[in-house]
């Protein structure tokens, strides 16, 4: 795949979106971007706090947004009611284009208690499904621990990792639908094949960097410390 054809934003809600939302200078959460600007489509990870914007910023490109892929069911990723805060997401992406919402098949239900979404309007997957937008493929990994369906999505030598995996620690695993066991197993084998060259971009803005290569992460991330199960239990087990 030509570098050229790829198209990747990364953007930071409070920023680049929703400027003057207090909640997203608050979360810092990211919205991607990802597409084909041969064929000029592109799908949203995460779409949430500003749709709108989002979608003035796929038009600025040139581009044309033709689904969203959700990594897991929080609504500062898929919209809803965060503590008394409504924030957009799914919902009003949907009231303005009927696209696809992706999600793994074990965050179907969650996503659709959390926005009030149907069931009609959401696309399930397994682990190792691809969504391919114009001709770039995008492979989903079912990661969970943070969220029961957490996926994470590698696309052209970049892994977009929701809450998953931070630069540094990952997810909550005490929130409903939580399982640190899980997450033990996510980070240390269902995201064991990814190479350490590739790019991780994470859902929120948790470190002084947007983004850094798996080799780093895992030289560097005190969740990539404990030698076994037990002894990343016994740290992070909680």
């Amino acid at each position: 795949m030509s570098p050229e054809r790829l198209y990747f934003r990364q953007l930071l809600a409070g920023l680049d979106l929703a400027v003057d939302d207090p909640v997203a200078l608050q979360m810092v959460n990211f919205v991607y971007l990802v597409g084909d600007r041969q064929t000029g489509e592109a799908v949203a990870i995460d779409a949430a706090y500003d749709i709108d914007g989002l979608l003035k910023v796929c038009e600025a490109d040139g581009m044309r947004l033709v689904g969203n892929l959700a990594t897991h069911y929080h609504p500062d990723h898929v919209g809803g009611n965060l503590g008394g805060h409504v924030i957009e997401g799914i919902v009003d992406l949907l009231a303005r284009a009927a696209v696809p919402i992706h999600v793994q098949a074990d965050e179907a239900l969650w996503v659709e208690r959390a926005t009030d979404v149907s069931a009609d309007d959401l696309v399930t997957h397994a682990s190792g499904d691809t969504v391919t937008v114009g001709e770039i493929p995008i492979t989903l990994i079912h990661t969970p621990g943070h969220t029961p369906g957490s996926q994470c999505f590698l696309v052209d030598g970049r892994l977009v990792a929701g809450d998953t995996l931070f630069l540094d620690g990952c997810g909550r695993t005490d929130l409903p639908g939580g399982d640190p066991a899980q997450m033990y197993e996510s980070l240390t084998q269902r995201l064991a094949h990814v190479p350490d060259d590739t790019v991780l971009y994470p859902g929120h803005l948790y470190s002084e960097k947007p983004a850094a290569s798996m080799g780093e992460t895992r030289t560097r991330n005190v969740v990539f410390r404990p030698q076994t199960a037990e002894q990343w239990l016994m740290m992070f087990g909680r």
